[in-house]
């Protein structure tokens, strides 16, 4: 058993007989009465998120949570097939492991799953990733002086994304994963 002095951001506890990770707290020491902690709890499982206060002092479960890198191997469906990067053990996850992340899943990458008791439960994806522009309009003189700055390319796996004009096919480009939008051209 832990206490609320343990509660920070990331950290993942038990809340109703549910994991929950912490996405925001804030110790709070009023002028009168005692202390209290505020926070925002997201649901693992569900991904909904709630507000909840926590008196200080009060018990709560923190959750163990392993941390396994894999590389995802190929999808059908709704359904992602994984293999685990040091036991070389193969396993599926549905989408919603992956928190409307998969988009940004290419065969052979690279993510962290969270696990707890043996069970995949979340997923880590890389801030950045990067993918091959697989279709491209060409950029227009001209078309800057009509407002235009970006056009729609097709990535690896299908993704459209808009991208800068200059941007041709074939060239590699960085994506963020919390956005969805161009970062920089790639120099691998």
């Amino acid at each position: 058993m832990s206490s609320t002095q343990d509660i920070k951001r990331g950290v993942v506890i038990l809340y109703k007989n549910d994991p929950h990770i912490v996405t925001e707290f804030e110790h709070i020491m009023p002028g009168k009465g005692s202390a209290f902690v505020r926070t925002k709890l997201k649901n693992i499982k569900s991904g909904k998120v709630l507000e909840n206060t926590f008196k200080v002092g009060e018990k709560i479960d923190v959750v163990d949570l392993e941390k396994r890198r894999v590389q995802f191997l190929y999808s059908a469906g709704d359904v992602y097939s994984f293999m685990d990067n040091g036991t070389y053990e193969q396993f599926e996850v549905g989408k919603e492991i992956l928190s409307g992340f998969e988009r940004f899943l290419k065969e052979g990458s690279d993510i962290i799953l969270l696990f707890s008791d043996g069970v995949p439960i979340n997923s880590e994806f890389p801030k950045k990733v990067t993918f091959k522009v697989v279709e491209a309009d060409p950029g227009v003189r001209g078309d800057t002086a009509s407002g235009r700055v970006t056009k729609e390319v097709t990535l690896e796996g299908g993704l459209k994304i808009r991208a800068p004009l200059f941007i041709k096919e074939g060239e590699s480009i960085v994506i963020n994963t919390e956005t969805g939008e161009y970062v920089e051209r790639s120099t691998e």
